[in-house]
């Protein structure tokens, strides 16, 4: 292929202006091991039921796994973050930790905690993760087990949270700001400060399913805030306050209106670090998922993708002038929710308008400006 750019239209009628980067250094990837899960949480943009047959014949092999990880190794990177879906349920989950650990890989796991158990503990003490984390969804059994719907879910939620902490694993919580635990947020915030001294972060934000559910898809609009109700909780939370009051100039930023530029891609995905897909595919970040911006692994390599594949996505144009309008030269571009993924996961398009995003930056503008 030409060094210079070649302009390709692609099934959707976008303008795809591809160069090839040679010599781009990767930092870290996410390896989602399986989409499967123990647990049925409300807004959960990934998990599928244990038993799923088709699911559980699609992750990635072991042998699939290592030749990944060499590959991933061999582009530069330091850093895998293990994830799902829930990790643990992977039976070969201590072999795939150590292998990682052993290609001297910095290694955190990403787990709802409920099935930690004594030999969890005794592997982390022996080689110790970067972190585990898990997320808070509400100190009480009933509001727990009503995002969970899973019956005793809390009770083991707390065994395990208890043994990684009681062992000094690190550890760092996280919560998810819903409907359905809205009442008891700021006692998920105080349960959280009180056993860690140091990370702790929520998200506000809830995205849309992967493989467009729609009956899941409702219930995840169902369980997002107001753009008010966010803006309200972020008012509240010092640390995040300071933060984004710190970086106003560049949260609001009245210059972009001025740029001219009209590339879909002007965030991280696919800059230092990507995922690998439940299904061996591989993808820019966690949430891009349109079928022209995936990779089979099992017929390429991610050399191949990460040195010509991405490149090729980020140089995604659009020439919708609703996009342009109103999104790309939007001086709130930072303080808004949108993102080509999030976008095709809302619309169908990459370069969709979403009014909700658009809401919830206005509503963080205004908390800002107070």
């Amino acid at each position: 292929m030409s060094k210079s750019f070649v302009k390709v239209i692609d099934s959707k009628g976008f303008m795809l202006w591809r160069k090839i980067e040679k010599n781009r250094s990767l930092l870290s990837f996410d390896l989602e091991v399986t989409a499967r899960c123990n647990l049925n949480c409300k807004h959960c943009y990934i998990n599928l039921p244990v038993k799923n047959r088709e699911a559980k014949d699609n992750e990635p092999t072991f042998s699939e796994i290592k030749k990944i990880t060499e590959e991933a190794v061999s582009l530069g990177a330091l850093f895998c973050l293990i994830t799902g879906g829930e990790p643990l349920l992977r039976r070969d989950f201590f072999d795939i930790y150590l292998f990682l650990k052993k290609k001297g890989l910095l290694v955190s796991v990403f787990t709802n905690a409920t099935l930690i158990n004594k030999d969890h503990i005794k592997l982390f003490k022996k080689y110790p993760p970067e972190c585990i984390e898990t997320t808070v969804y509400g100190v009480t059994k009933d509001t727990f087990e009503s995002i969970t719907r899973k019956p005793g879910s809390f009770a083991v939620f707390m065994k395990g949270l208890n043994l990684l902490l009681s062992n000094q694993i690190k550890v760092n919580l996280k919560a998810v700001a819903l409907r359905s635990n809205l009442d008891e947020f700021y006692k998920i915030v105080r349960f959280c400060e009180e056993r860690i001294k140091g990370y702790f972060r929520f998200d506000p934000f809830l995205i849309l399913r992967l493989d467009n559910n729609k009956e899941r898809n409702t219930e995840i609009k169902e369980e997002r805030l107001t753009p008010k109700e966010i803006a309200k909780l972020e008012q509240q939370n010092p640390q995040r306050l300071q933060v984004m009051e710190k970086n106003c100039d560049k949260l609001i930023n009245p210059g972009f209106s001025k740029v001219k530029c009209n590339h879909i891609f002007h965030c991280g995905a696919g800059k230092i670090n990507c995922t690998i897909g439940y299904n061996g595919f591989f993808r820019l970040c966690p949430a891009l998922n349109h079928p022209d911006c995936i990779y089979d692994l099992r017929k390429g390599t991610v050399t191949e993708a990460w040195n010509n594949f991405v490149p090729q996505i980020r140089n995604f144009r659009s020439d919708k002038k609703e996009f342009f309008e109103k999104c790309r030269i939007c001086g709130l571009f930072n303080l808004c929710m949108w993102c080509p993924a999030n976008a095709y996961l809302e619309t169908g398009k990459l370069d969709g308008f979403v009014k909700y995003f658009c809401e919830v930056a206005h509503a963080r503008k205004r908390m800002l400006k107070k």
